[in-house]
């Protein structure tokens, strides 16, 4: 939730000025203009008076009065998507889905929360069939159509609604959870359908969307492109437009159109502490769209470009500790083994700069970059590694459908040999005390609260590889790398750790320690 500036109500006041200042402007123009439509009457005034203010009224520049004739043309191929999938007993529904369990009475009533709690024999405690319902539209003549992912997932049954009522049956092509993106297809028709747009739309430009919020089929709002190019931490693809147009549950999978009727994005997510829409809603990109659909279409799943490394950004600390000039670029934390970036010699500590000749602004456009493309693309990059730059060609691998296994981070002491590394907020052990851990670098096994460290995100059981660039296999060579950064006049010093999650690196300030 974004809190409130405790400095804003003096704004919030002059801007309350403002509006009842415009409005007395108004309310004056109103006396003022009253007269004058009097005189169109023939009460007061002249013909010619009348005439006059006529002709003034027809120069003023045309501007569209609504969004009707944009709505009648694609409004007719939307569809309502509605499936239905079996759960197990007494298990809790996704709260990111659009589905609901369909029950008798109504949402929050007492005969709704005691059927809840003790079951009966129209609510069994055993598999439960549930409903979701979302929206999509039609892309093609011959029913191919577009929702969300998390929309029809794990769905025994999909049946959709159109624009004119009827109510079809529709089967799963395809689904891409990593852009949480799906293809349905509708048999036995000519169907209405809209095209994915080409052009990436302005910041401020007009938009609507249309879709089934709360089961309300055919719902229509409107809105403007907010911001483009929005994280929102749904996946290392993340790339969506937020629009201000009013998007609740029910309206997931639905199009969001500009002016020209063309889709410029799918609905997928809101920002939302209520529940129901606050004004921010995020939408799939068309150009996304368009990718992940055909690759859908003619095999059924998606297959990715993959360099195999793990990334991550380059922030300004780390940018001074590595002494680069920008942070800008995606720094390697670890490459993958058998990976092609292994292959081609990139190494921990590098920096991917450019791909292609392209500049690679952070590790996320790296990611989106080398998503887009097939597995056996050449592609060349870029790499900064300790101030010397380099071009490394390689083969694009495909995308593995699965993560590989973090390392499990260290648990057990056997000997309390900590050593305390100053003003940084942790102890440290070797890792061939530490059971658990293996046999490379050092053990964090304690980690003050509040302190340097645990402000960077440093975890007990962390194992810290190498500080500076140099590995360590014992307490007393990180201090010395410490020692080391701080004699060369750095502000920062750089840790490889790996944790649970990864191996990434991080940046831990030296400040007069």
């Amino acid at each position: 939730m974004i809190g409130h500036d405790s400095g804003s109500h003096r704004l919030s006041a002059r801007r309350f000025a403002l509006l009842a200042t415009t409005i007395a402007g108004f309310g004056g123009a109103a006396l003022f203009v009253a007269p004058n439509l009097a005189l169109h009457s023939g009460a007061i005034g002249t013909p010619a008076q009348a005439q006059d203010l006529s002709a003034r009224a027809q120069q003023l520049p045309q501007k569209p009065v609504g969004f009707a004739d944009i709505v009648e043309k694609v409004k007719p191929a939307v569809i309502s998507v509605r499936v239905k999938m079996e759960r197990p007993g007494n298990s809790n529904l996704n709260e990111n889905n659009d589905n609901e369990e369909e029950l008798p009475f109504p949402p929050g009533s007492p005969f709704e929360r005691f059927f809840r709690r003790f079951g009966m024999p129209n609510m069994p405690n055993g598999p439960q069939v549930i409903t979701g319902q979302g929206s999509g539209f039609f892309i093609t003549a011959d029913g191919y159509a577009v929702t969300n992912n998390h929309v029809v997932q794990n769905a025994e049954s999909v049946r959709v609604t159109t624009d004119e009522g009827k109510t079809l049956t529709a089967k799963v092509i395809g689904a891409d959870p990593r852009t949480d993106l799906a293809l349905i297809k509708v048999d036995g028709g000519s169907f209405p359908f809209v095209k994915l747009a080409d052009d990436t739309p302005r910041v401020g430009d007009w938009v609507l969307a249309v879709g089934n919020p709360f089961g309300l089929g055919g719902t229509v709002t409107a809105g403007i492109v907010s911001a483009r190019g929005r994280d929102i931490g749904a996946g290392p693809y993340d790339d969506f437009i937020q629009i201000d147009a009013p998007v609740n549950k029910g309206n997931s999978g639905g199009p969001t159109f500009d002016v020209d009727g063309q889709v410029i994005g799918v609905n997928t997510a809101i920002y939302s502490p209520s529940g129901g829409s606050v004004g921010i809603a995020f939408a799939i990109p068309a150009t996304t769209v368009k990718s992940v659909v055909q690759q859908l279409r003619d095999k059924g799943s998606v297959t990715r470009g993959w360099i195999g490394v793990q990334i991550q950004p380059v922030t300004p600390d780390i940018a001074d500790s590595m002494g680069l000039k920008e942070a800008t670029g995606a720094l390697v934390a670890e490459p993958q083994p058998d990976s092609p970036a292994m292959k081609a010699g990139i190494k921990s500590g590098d920096v991917i700069t450019s791909v292609n000749g392209t500049p690679v602004r952070d590790a996320r456009q790296l990611a989106r970059r080398i998503g887009t493309m097939s597995p056996g693309t050449d592609v060349t990059l870029v790499l900064v590694h300790d101030g010397q730059t380099r071009n490394v060609t390689l083969t694009l691998g495909a995308l593995p459908n699965e993560k590989r296994a973090a390392n499990e981070p260290a648990q057990h002491q056997e000997q309390s040999t900590d050593i305390d590394v100053p003003k940084l907020g942790f102890t440290l052990a070797p890792a061939s005390k530490v059971s658990g851990a293996n046999a490379n670098g050092v053990v964090v096994t304690g980690v003050a609260s509040g302190g340097v460290a645990a402000d960077h995100g440093l975890q007990v059981g962390d194992v810290i590889l190498d500080v500076g660039g140099k590995p360590v296999a014992t307490p007393a060579d990180v201090n010395e790398s410490v020692a080391d950064a701080r004699k060369q006049g750095k502000h920062t010093v750089l840790f490889r750790v790996k944790s649970g999650e990864g191996t990434k690196f991080v940046a831990l300030p030296l400040g007069n320690a």
